[in-house]
């Protein structure tokens, strides 16, 4: 028996052999650093719908790459990038496979820098401050990173969430002290309602969702500034893809959220601005909307129609 296929995927991707060099379309000019002004609430949200459609929420900076180029040994994987990462917004970075988006992401709390044979050129600031003279430890801590993959640590719910907050000094908080931040991350995170009656049960027993929501609440705990997520659904089935997305879009107004991601039903329902990339350029950055229903480089509109993926 054949298989109905759902109208709302993507039709499947058709390689075209390329003949010329993407058009760039170069990025906004940089706004006024705002340092730690605050950013205004919105009311929860539901489920997730289309950028235009949600609450607005004052978009602050927080990071920016200038002229940003990765290489591994000699072969180039980011390109003279330049980008704001703000938040208030979640900023989708979308392309074909080994377009260079993943290690975008990884360039923007050094993780790139554990790669041997990887060197960078460019400026990525963070509130103003090379990441450069940071502190790495310290730096990860302030720019977060979830993974493809769920990740928790073999030991309970309560002591995932805990865990930075308890080696990050050289004295161990009690656990009455720690309680009050990790219920709250793991709100935040969408997950309290599931565990808050057993916060001592093994991480390694919840569900892939579950898993990957506390991932979120883990680093939360330690307040970054910046949530890094890499295709943090590829492995989840779509009723967890919601709940996390639905995450996402609330952790905007206090967080700002990069996320790589192959899928561009998602990256519509979840992003405010969108970078594609290809070939290692950032071909066009622009809203959402106006990059998925007009936009300005042609290669953009053949990878978002289909054409190529």
């Amino acid at each position: 028996m054949s298989e109905t296929r759902d109208p709302r995927m993507a039709p499947p991707a058709r390689r075209i052999v390329l003949d010329q060099q993407p058009t760039t379309v170069a990025p906004p000019a940089p706004q006024p650093h705002n340092g730690h002004s605050a950013v205004a609430r919105s009311a929860t949200l539901p489920t997730p719908q289309p950028p235009a459609l949600r609450g607005f929420y004052q978009a602050t900076e927080r990071m920016r790459t200038d002229g940003l180029s990765i290489h591994y040994g000699a072969k180039r994987a980011v390109n003279e990038v330049s980008l704001p990462v703000r938040q208030g917004e979640v900023l989708a970075l979308i392309g074909p496979s080994g377009c260079g988006k993943t290690t975008l992401l990884r360039s923007l709390n050094r993780l790139v820098d554990l790669t041997e044979s990887a060197h960078r050129t460019g400026r990525i600031m963070l509130d103003g401050e090379d990441v450069d003279l940071l502190d790495v430890t310290r730096l990860r801590r302030r720019v977060g990173m979830l993974f493809q993959q769920p990740n928790p640590f073999p030991m309970s719910i309560f002591d995932n969430v805990a865990y930075g907050l308890r080696n990050r000094g050289s004295r161990r908080p009690r656990r009455h002290q720690l309680e009050p931040v990790v219920i709250e991350s793991l709100e935040r995170a969408g997950l309290l309602d599931e565990v808050k009656d057993n916060l001592n049960h093994p991480a390694l027993a919840l569900s892939g969702g579950q898993q990957q929501r506390l991932c979120i609440a883990r680093s939360l705990a330690v307040r970054p500034e910046v949530l890094l997520l890499d295709e943090p659904c590829s492995a989840l089935d779509p009723l967890s893809t919601a709940v996390i997305e639905e995450t996402i879009t609330k952790l905007r107004a206090d967080v700002a959220i990069v996320i790589v991601t192959h899928n561009l039903q998602q990256a519509q329902r979840v992003a405010d601005q969108v970078a594609f990339m290809y070939l290692g350029d950032m071909v066009e950055y622009g809203p959402a909307g106006q990059v998925f229903g007009s936009p300005k480089a042609e290669r953009t509109r053949a990878y978002v129609s289909g054409s190529f993926g």
